[in-house]
This record gives structure tokens, C-alpha cells and sequence, in this order.
């Protein structure tokens, strides 16, 4: 069978396909560059993202951590779609979160993204089996003829993954913390998003409650092939995750990466590593126990070496 030449200008497009750098973030499951959010109250402004940057590679899990006002939250809100960017560039599973239509932001919180509140009460409605809660996405959806089989084979799915079969017809009042975050988290995934984020999940409960809702998302993001994002304060589950990034100050500062390592004798144990963050414009942001150690502040001096760049106190005089 013979096809058609293709033309001029099909050749052009995919010769300068072939030369163009890739996207920053290309391929990526969440892309933040360069993200600002400026809130505005009784004529004064606030920035709560200063230039944000962050990637977060398909089937990952990552813990966001910070203090109160740092910012974590609100890009949590940006990659949820409940809040809208002042500047830069957000993309989520191919969506842009600055261009969206109103149509879009609702598609996508439907089907492209999952949420789990700290509150549990927010996340189910009280009236309804936890069964029903998490068959009401699907049904918000829609799905045409034979969508009831397939709504009820991915209830019985989740319940099963997640190891709570048994609750499919409590409703939230009759269940535990533990046991409603695990409908919750059921629910999140109704419609098979593509990423799960989730705000101080663990929050209310108690550490071995916390561990069991923990153990939910590792579930979520090894067997159902989610990327997992958690805001979290807590240490326990900051630890669990292979990347912990830090954000301060609206801006990401720090990350750790772990991984498991294998010694001449077969024993297995964890390393971990702390790295300070390098925007695209060259920023970083100094840990503040490094800036006290030796009384840094105002200017640093820097020099370049052959295989690495020293920064040290200043010490010339104004």
C-alpha cells in the first residue's frame, strides 16, 4: 500500500522538532518552574510561592516538608487545581495549570488528579457507605452503557487493594480515623488519576494509625502506579519516602534522597543524602545551621575551583 509524501512543511515541523531542546521537566509527572503566588489583602500583598521550582518524575513519592508559611500548602492547593498561579509555569500529567478553561480545572480534578484532606470529615460524605463514597467519582463522571458493572469491579478493586473489604458498607461514622483516610484515599483514586496528592494526612492520628494510612499510599503509588505527593509534618513519614523536599520561604531549599543499600555481607540498610536545591537561575538556598556555624549573613564570598565552588564568610571590611 502506497502512502503520501509528506510535505514541505511536515518535514519543516519535524526538523525543528528534532533541534528544539526538550521542554524543561519533559516527560515528567509535575513540573513547577519558576511558580509565584501573590495573595492580596486590605492593600497588601503577600508572596507565598517566590519562584517556586520542583519535578517529580512518573511513579514517584515524595514528601513535601516545611514550616508553617512556607508555602507547601499553597502549591499543594496549585497542583490540586483549587488555586490558580500568579506567575510562572505548573503542568500536571500533560495539563497546564495556568491555561485551563473553567471545563478543563473540572475535568481535571475529576479524573486527572486525586486529593486527600487532613480533616476526614472533608473527605466523605457522611450519608453514604463507603462503598458509595467511592463509587460517587465514577459516577460524577459518567461512563455510559455497562457503567455500573464497571463502577461497582473498581469499588471491589480499591477495597481490595487497600485492605478494607470489610468496610464497604459502613458509612464514615461507624468507621475509625485510620479506617475513613483509607476510604479517602480509595475514593482519591476512583477514577485512576494519574497523581495523588494529599495534605497532613496522618494529622489526626495517632503514629501506628499514621503508619497503617502511610502503608495505604505506598500501596497506592507501588501497585496501582500513582505518583504520591504528601505535605506532611511528620518525621515518621518523611523518613519512609525515597525524596523529601523541603520547601522555605516559598521556594524549594533542600531535598533528601534515599536508597537502600547492600554491604559485602548481604545486610540491607538505608542511605541517605541531603542536597541543597540550584534553580534555574543559579539561586540556593544555604541551610541556616550551615549560615550560623560560621556566622554568615548579607554577602559570602565565592570562588570557583576546578571541580567545585567555595563559599565562604566574608571578611573584607564595608
Amino acid at each position: 500500500m502506497s502512502s503520501e509524501a509528506p510535505t514541505y512543511e511536515e518535514l519543516r515541523r519535524q526538523a525543528l522538532a528534532a533541534v528544539e531542546p526538550r521542554a524543561h521537566g519533559a516527560g515528567s509527572a509535575i513540573v513547577c518552574d519558576r511558580l509565584v503566588r501573590i495573595f492580596s489583602a486590605d492593600g497588601i500583598e503577600v508572596q507565598a510561592l517566590q519562584g517556586l521550582e520542583l519535578t517529580v518524575a512518573k511513579g514517584d513519592l515524595v514528601a513535601l516538608v516545611g514550616a508553617s508559611g512556607s508555602g507547601k500548602s499553597t502549591l499543594l492547593n496549585i497542583l490540586a487545581g483549587l488555586d490558580i498561579p500568579t506567575a510562572g509555569a505548573a503542568r500536571v500529567d500533560g495539563y497546564d495549570l495556568l491555561e485551563m478553561s473553567a471545563k478543563d480545572r473540572l475535568r481535571y480534578r475529576r479524573e486527572a488528579v486525586g486529593f486527600v484532606w487532613q480533616q476526614t470529615a472533608r473527605n466523605l460524605m457522611p450519608f453514604l457507605t463507603a462503598a458509595q463514597n467511592i463509587a460517587l467519582p465514577m459516577q460524577l463522571k459518567g461512563g455510559g452503557r455497562g457503567a455500573g458493572k464497571r463502577h461497582a469491579a473498581q469499588v471491589s478493586r480499591l477495597l481490595e487493594a487497600l485492605d478494607i473489604p470489610e468496610l464497604a458498607d459502613r458509612r464514615p461514622a461507624e468507621l475509625s480515623g485510620g479506617q475513613q483516610q483509607r476510604v479517602a484515599i480509595a475514593v482519591a483514586m476512583a477514577n485512576d488519576p494519574a497523581v495523588l496528592l494529599a495534605d497532613e494526612p496522618t494529622g489526626e492520628l495517632d503514629s501506628e494509625t499514621g503508619s497503617a494510612v502511610f502503608e495505604a499510599f505506598r500501596t497506592v503509588n507501588r501497585e496501582l502506579g500513582a505518583t504520591v505527593v504528601i505535605v506532611t509534618h511528620d518525621p515518621l513519614v518523611a523518613g519512609e519516602v525515597r525524596r523529601t523536599v523541603a520547601i522555605r520561604d516559598g521556594r524549594t531549599s533542600s531535598e533528601v534522597l534515599r536508597r537502600t543499600v547492600t554491604d559485602e555481607h548481604g545486610e540491607e540498610s538505608v542511605s541517605e543524602r541531603e542536597y541543597v536545591m540550584l534553580d534555574r537561575t543559579g539561586r540556593v538556598q544555604l541551610p541556616q545551621k550551615f549560615l550560623e556555624a560560621l556566622g554568615m549573613e548579607h554577602r559570602v564570598a565565592v570562588d570557583l575551583a576546578p571541580d567545585h565552588i567555595e563559599v565562604r564568610p566574608d571578611t573584607e571590611t564595608a
